[in-house]
């Protein structure tokens, strides 16, 4: 099953990696969503699946689970959430004042 998921991840990677070097502004934004989403499964991956109590003292149990991968994949989702809505702002500022999403059209790179 770990080796799926690791499958999967470098399958986001390519994907991400593909979006990145589009031209296309929206592209890019969503290459970067979809990075994040790997970023998610590879440290999900890395905690692994561990069954055991919750680690509070005074409990009688010998075996505890791991609580940082999940608090690092929560603080990831809302850092990219924003980041993602920030960049979507950012284009359609971009879009409205230069009436193209284009990046090559952006820079000033006139096509032979």
């Amino acid at each position: 099953m770990e080796t799926l998921i690791i499958i999967l991840t470098g399958v986001l990677v390519s994907v991400a990696t593909y979006l990145f070097l589009s031209r296309n502004v929206i592209r890019i934004i969503l290459g970067t969503s979809v990075l994040t989403h790997a970023a998610h499964l590879l440290i999900m991956t890395m905690g692994g699946l561990k069954t055991g109590g919750v680690p509070v003292l005074g409990e009688e149990t010998t075996t505890f689970t791991d609580a940082l991968p999940q608090a690092l994949i929560l603080t990831s989702i809302v850092i990219s959430f924003a980041v993602t809505g920030f960049l979507l702002v950012l284009a359609y500022r971009l879009y409205q004042e230069s009436r193209s999403d284009n990046l090559s059209e952006l820079r000033g790179i006139v096509d032979e």
